[in-house]
């Protein structure tokens, strides 16, 4: 007979509030709900987190340190920088794909969330922001991309270009499906990369 794997609760609770944050809205929701959508009793959601907040940082940080992974290592790659830059926009809208809800989360209540949890992660945030500048400034300097656009303004138009992108999604006003998203990998690379050719 063989054992079965323990239930991750911690899991399953942090799976029920991108579900409940995604539908209702971090500041709409109450640790019960929380609790009701994930089948547990509410106290067990305090015993995994102090409080809503710590719920939202935990699925905000475990998402954004792959992100950093995956920027880190497409810059490990001896490929061009355009290649690069198209495997980042590749990765981050492929996350979009495969969990609309958690990606939802993540733009709407925190990187978007300029006076909350935005301003409490800014360092984070700029964490990917510094990363994808030093594809940009290597690019540069080997002459890939013109020299006179400063690379931080790039990499805010780049990744800014991204998460627009995502929220035209997230809010209706763009068409989904496997087709937008190929296309948009392509599309978002070809108008930062158009701008910034050498």
């Amino acid at each position: 007979m063989t054992k079965q794997a323990p239930v991750d609760k911690r899991r399953i609770i942090l799976d029920a509030a991108v579900r409940v944050f995604a539908r209702d809205g971090f500041h709409k929701c109450r640790v019960s709900d929380i609790a009701d959508e994930a089948g547990v009793a509410y106290g067990l959601v305090y015993h995994y987190f102090k409080s809503k907040d710590q719920v939202l940082d935990t699925l905000f940080l475990e998402r954004w340190e792959v992100l950093l992974e995956a920027i880190r290592h497409t810059d490990a790659l001896e490929v061009p920088a355009e290649e690069k830059l198209h495997a980042i926009a590749g990765f981050i809208i492929d996350s979009y794909r495969h969990d609309p809800d958690l990606m939802k989360v993540i733009i709407v209540e925190v990187t978007r969330a300029a006076n909350s949890f935005g301003a409490v992660h800014i360092r984070k945030i700029d964490e990917a922001y510094a990363l994808i500048r030093g594809v940009v400034e290597k690019a540069q300097q080997r002459g890939e991309f013109r020299s006179e656009i400063p690379a931080q303004f790039a990499v805010m138009s780049f990744y800014g270009a991204i998460e627009q992108v995502l929220t035209g999604w997230i809010f209706g006003l763009l068409d989904e499906g496997e087709d937008a998203y190929d296309s948009a990998k392509a599309h978002i690379v070809q108008t930062i990369c158009g701008g910034l050719a050498a």
